[in-house]
């Protein structure tokens, strides 16, 4: 294998953001009438952004358009206090970063994570190291696993979309890696398992952080 460039899922991949979350929504249910989630139980909430959030984690008979949007909105607020209590870099993030910017390697990070909290929590997380492009959920993009934000990153690089690797935990992501026409690589210390990556698309799957700059 030789790629030219890595573009990272955050959530799930770089970032165990989990229990932030979790404990963001559980206060927004429980504030509304509704039983909080076993934490364990976002893992596979979680990946669609929070629009997507709020409508899974209401209960069946429960859900419309006006609840979701109400959940939401509550939602980023609560987050926005809640982001970096429990947030950290999965172990040995910061060892394979550190690896693959001796090797001067174009990084990038995309997710499905509202633009603003993807740029306030990298901008805390993540600036011992150099990223090209930080890009959440905008206007400008349809999610993933849409490949229209990939392939963005892609131009804006100036990396053809095959020369990339894309390393992602979820379905989403492999998706959207195979529809840019990247690399699919997941991660198996993310929130999903290997059968859900395989069966989206992964060409292969990773066991530790460590192993990602020998590919």
């Amino acid at each position: 294998m030789d790629y030219k460039a890595v573009l990272f899922d955050l959530d799930g991949t770089l970032l165990n953001t989990l229990d932030d979350i979790a404990d963001s929504m559980n206060s927004v249910l429980e504030r509304n009438g509704f039983t909080p989630h076993p934490v364990e139980r976002y893992k596979k909430f979680v990946g669609g952004g929070v629009g997507d959030l709020s409508w899974r984690v209401l209960p069946d008979g429960f859900a419309s358009d006006e609840l979701a949007l109400k959940i939401s909105t509550q939602m980023r607020d609560e987050y926005s206090r809640r982001w970096g209590i429990k947030t950290r870099l999965y172990p040995g993030i910061d060892s394979m970063l550190d690896a693959l910017a001796k090797r001067y390697v174009p990084l990038s990070i995309l997710s499905n994570k509202p633009d603003d909290f993807t740029q306030v929590i990298c901008g805390h997380y993540l600036t011992r190291w150099h990223f090209e492009i930080i890009l959440g959920a905008t206007d400008r993009f349809p999610k993933k696993p849409d490949p229209a934000a990939a392939l963005f990153i892609a131009r804006e690089m100036g990396i053809a979309p095959g020369d990339i690797l894309y390393l992602g935990d979820s379905d989403t992501d492999m998706k959207a890696a195979v529809a840019a026409g990247m690399f699919p690589v997941g991660v198996l210390w993310g929130f999903r398992d290997a059968d859900e990556l395989l069966a989206s698309g992964a060409r292969l799957l990773l066991q530790k952080p460590e192993e990602l700059p020998g590919l």
